[in-house]
């Protein structure tokens, strides 16, 4: 007789036969379920069906089948504790010392459809409750949640004969990660999905959107960081939430690991190329655009992005909205860049870049929805604040002109140019804009008036540096992430030479500021929406 009883029941099959068949090597007896089962048999393996065990067939499509005494029983009994050794004699249950079970794939699903009656099938009750059993009975049972840990587990046995403890309650620890994770991802559907059918029924009226009255974080990791912003802090990647195309899902093609900071930054690029459907390059360094640009190609882009902040963007993350080419490849590789991140990059583009072994290629399949929605969280001391993803956006129709000058269609396509990069630009946020093309960014000062004055001064030293007789900012457009409380910070703009500015308005200054504005003959739009980053 073996002297050991697994149980596997699993909808991911990966690597399910070369385990079970070790496991039998190594006397253990298969229980199963279902179509874990029928796959064992299929490969000459004996198994138990778990309904011989529970004396109970499987009922309600499969709803009901390990949910049993016998079942958890197995699980949970204590094998150094007497009084639940006699309890097994005397309910004739037989112990279960591995568990295998991962669970219906509700994650996927809900990337693949709305239909709620669907999804509700999709959530798994027995695999959570036999995880959990086994999980916190690590002591006695060793329990997997995930097919990647089959082959250490099997390398265990073979080496010593047994799993050892410091295994068990490694494996453990990921099982409550896996259902915490799982639970999460209903949790947050669930508060979407039933909000409006509760609401006559006082419902809670925040759960709406996923802001329930509770919220729960869990991630998958993706990736160790040998440290975060700084050497002396720690730092990982996850995952968590459903699939969007970006940084956590994207695949390194080339070049070493990347940092903390190069994912920040990287985030940051491509979220910012995101935002245009005309091919566009985002340049980034420390979390704000230094150069951007739509253009006819993508390869124009790149050059107008460079040249509006050449010296900035030395080390800095490149983001393409479309699938990068041999040419615009051959471009970037010109300068020290960190990283480039794209959609796809063709055969001859990775050539290129694979001559820049330090550079980091990322793809990403694909480009995010720049209004897809999603919770962005940041950590405050002792908890955490979150907010909806700013997926606001005004089109040129939106636009109140409120001066006597009214613009005409260049500054137009401009100044939804400039409103929709300074939407990334820490705040205090100023973005000069001309031909599709940023030409002077300030960013994250205290005083409105210093980040305007600021960007001015990058596009003097810009024109200086390429030897230009003036700087770009005269004839641009001008962007303001937030109204201007004074009109001092208009002045520096029309200082610098912009012939329109675009702004949420709203402050009470509005009406002197939009008279500074007539005063100097410059065209003023207000966007009823501001966009503050910080």
């Amino acid at each position: 007789m073996t002297s050991r009883r697994a149980l596997l029941s699993v909808s991911d099959k990966t690597g399910l036969i070369p385990f079970a068949t070790s496991l039998v090597t190594h006397g253990f007896e298969i229980l199963s379920t279902g179509g874990t089962a029928t796959t064992l048999r299929d490969a000459g393996l004996a198994v138990t069906d778990v309904a011989d065990i529970t004396g109970f067939p499987e009922i309600m499509d499969g709803r009901v089948k390990t949910l049993h005494p016998n079942i958890h029983g197995g699980l949970l009994a204590r094998r150094d504790d007497d009084s639940h050794l006699a309890a097994m004699r005397e309910q004739g249950i037989a112990g279960i010392d591995l568990l295998a079970v991962n669970l219906y794939p509700f994650e996927q699903q809900r990337a693949n459809t709305d239909d709620f009656a669907t999804l509700v099938e999709y959530i798994d009750i027995g695999g959570p409750a036999m995880l959990r059993a086994a999980a916190k009975n690590h002591e006695f049972v060793t329990v997997l949640c995930d097919p990647a840990d089959y082959e250490a587990v099997i390398a265990e046995l073979v080496e010593s004969g047994d799993i050892g403890q410091a295994t068990r309650r490694r494996l453990a620890g990921r099982v409550f990660a896996r259902t915490a994770t799982y639970d999460r991802a209903i949790a947050d559907w669930m508060a979407g999905a039933g909000a409006d059918a509760g609401a006559e029924d006082g419902a809670d009226e925040g759960a709406e959107d996923g802001f329930g009255e509770t919220m729960t974080i869990a991630g998958q990791r993706m990736q160790e960081l040998r440290y975060g912003e700084n050497p002396h802090q720690k730092a990982a990647l996850y995952a968590a939430g459903p699939a969007r195309a970006g940084v956590a899902s994207a695949i390194q093609i080339q070049g070493k690991p990347l940092s903390y900071n190069n994912l920040n930054d990287t985030d940051a690029a491509f979220e910012l190329a995101a935002e245009f459907t005309e091919p566009t390059i985002a340049i980034i360094k420390h979390a704000n655009p230094c150069g951007v640009a739509s253009a006819g190609s993508l390869g124009d882009a790149w050059d107008a992005a460079l040249a509006a902040d050449p010296v900035s963007a030395f080390g800095g993350i490149v983001a393409a909205n479309r699938p990068l080419d041999e040419e615009t490849a051959r471009r970037i590789t010109a300068i020290f860049t960190e990283v480039v991140i794209a959609p796809e990059a063709d055969d001859a583009a990775r050539a290129i870049l694979a001559q820049k072994p330090n550079l980091r290629l990322l793809t990403t399949g694909a480009m995010p929805a720049a209004a897809s929605d999603g919770v962005k969280i940041k950590s405050v001391s002792g908890g955490f604040l979150a907010q909806s993803r700013d997926s606001g956006m005004i089109s040129i129709d939106d636009m109140r002109i409120v001066t006597r000058a009214r613009p005409d269609a260049t500054q137009l396509e401009d100044l939804m140019f400039a409103w929709r990069v300074v939407k990334h630009v820490k705040s205090n946020a100023i973005v000069f804009a001309r031909d599709r093309c940023t030409v002077g960014v300030g960013a994250g000062q205290m005083s409105r008036v210093d980040s305007a004055r600021i960007a001015a001064h990058k596009a003097r030293d810009t024109a200086a540096h390429h030897g230009w007789d003036a700087p770009r900012t005269i004839g641009s457009v001008a962007a303001s992430d937030a109204f201007f409380p004074f009109a001092d910070g208009l002045a520096a703009l029309i200082e610098a030479g912009a012939t329109a500015v675009i702004q949420p308005g709203g402050s009470k200054a509005d009406e002197t500021v939009i008279a500074a504005a007539d005063e100097a003959g410059i065209v003023m739009a207000l966007t009823g929406m501001r966009h503050f980053n910080h």
